[in-house]
């Protein structure tokens, strides 16, 4: 991030284009563009919704608007402009020419704050190889990250901002060197989850909108200290942590980056590993604020990605994995919505009121978990023979034994057990 960033004033346009549908309303759409901007420390000079009847292909406003919007940049004083929407090259450098100002769209901000908050390996080189891509395009940019080599990648000032004309090839270089080094990490990551999966321990995946709740309740619940401020994207690297269940000596949490609407095209490939994690769960814990008015929106559309991911069937909404859905942030909602909340989630078997800010309802929520993990489990007799030490010692770890005596089978001394065990576990012994 250049320096002029933190604490630059913006002004924050929000397009409303006619006949164009949109998954939340104009007011919900600028006030979480606010919010990404601020998640970068820009200030908000000022924030209003433009109608757009006819879209131009040059400066996307009308040349009135384009007018309007220079007359506010200087009652505000602002020095960038952010629109939430896609500005095509032609249309960004318009837009800077005409207001004499810096302009980034939906897609920039996003990988601004993506850039400032990568902190894994794997991370930092999805975040630049969107970047590139994205930049490919926008010759009028300028390249100083690839000189130098302090975080987040300078839209906003930084050497050599004008207009510098990017060597194409060395884009394309670099994009194929970062292919290869995201294969190698990938590579490393599956081998770290075939060693758990050959872990016994389930796997519960936390997804949500961002901004719901996730770190604040996986903190609360590993005592970690993971990042967890009221902020939008303020994870963006899977994080694990083996957390105790009433019933199960061991568990694996996972938490995930946040999802969010309309998720500039660049950045669903880019973001997709960070998302690996919820595919191997054993249970994933869809985490809702309930305070937010946009709420049911910001669930279609984790809904939306969970079915791009293979996770949730598009058509029936069927999941291969159970989900539970955490009702969230019910210290901030009022008291009559929030009782009802409660009945509600009394009656369902898939949802749970919480505060993960005060720690309401996780006792509930941890036994709600390990019920539908240890649910599945039926009760098997089995019997290993006397001198198999191993087999013995992993079924008294991994499944609850009832009973366990020594019997005779054709002059062979065996052990007979009553085990319980669920699927997995079951899949797992009869490998060994």
């Amino acid at each position: 991030m250049g320096e002029v960033t933190r604490g630059a004033r913006a002004l924050v346009l929000c397009p409303d284009i006619k006949g164009q549908r949109y998954d939340l309303d104009p007011d919900e759409r600028l006030e979480e563009t606010c919010g990404l901007a601020l998640a970068i420390g820009v200030e908000i000079a000022a924030a209003t919704i433009v109608n757009v009847r006819t879209v131009r292909p040059n400066t996307l406003f009308g040349s009135g608007q384009v007018e309007k919007i220079e007359t506010d940049c200087e009652l505000n004083h602002a020095e960038l402009v952010i629109v939430d929407g896609a500005l095509s090259p032609i249309q960004q450098r318009n837009l800077e020419e005409k207001l004499n100002r810096k302009v980034i769209d939906r897609t920039g901000l996003i990988l601004e704050i993506f850039g400032e908050r990568a902190a894994t390996a794997e991370g930092r080189l999805q975040v630049e190889l969107a970047h590139l891509d994205y930049q490919q395009s926008r010759l009028v940019r300028s390249w100083t990250h690839l000189e130098r080599q302090r975080g987040g990648f300078g839209f906003l000032g930084g050497p050599g901002e004008t207009q510098i004309e990017a060597d194409r090839r060395m884009i394309r270089q670099r994009m194929g060197r970062l292919r290869r080094e995201l294969e190698q990490v990938k590579k490393t990551r599956s081998l770290h989850r075939s060693r758990r999966e050959k872990a016994p321990w389930p796997v519960i995946a936390l997804v949500g909108y961002t901004n719901a709740g996730k770190s604040t309740l996986f903190n609360r619940l590993t005592g970690s200290d993971v990042m967890a401020e009221d902020l939008l994207f303020a994870t963006l690297d899977p994080t694990m942590r083996a957390i105790q269940l009433p019933g199960i000596e061991k568990a694996i949490i996972s938490d995930t980056v946040g999802f969010i609407s309309d998720l500039p095209t660049q950045l669903v490939a880019a973001f997709r590993a960070t998302l690996e994690e919820v595919i191997s769960a054993d249970i994933i814990l869809h985490v809702r604020d309930t305070s937010n008015s946009a709420h049911q929106a910001q669930k279609k559309q984790v809904l939306n990605v969970l079915s791009d991911l293979g996770v949730v069937d598009g058509e029936s909404g069927e999941s291969d994995i159970p989900i539970v859905e955490v009702w969230n942030k019910i210290d901030l909602v009022d008291e009559e919505r929030a009782n009802e909340l409660r009945s509600i989630a009394e009656t369902s078997d898939d949802a749970i009121v919480i505060s993960a800010a005060t720690g309401e309802g996780l006792d509930g929520l941890l036994d709600a978990v390990s019920s539908r993990l240890t649910g599945e489990a039926q009760e098997l007799e089995l019997k290993v023979s006397a001198s198999d030490g191993r087999k013995l010692a992993w079924l008294h770890a991994h499944g609850e034994v009832l009973s366990d005596e020594l019997a005779d089978v054709q002059g062979q001394p065996m052990r007979k057990l009553i085990v319980r065990l669920n699927p997995k576990e079951l899949g797992k012994f009869q490998a060994l």
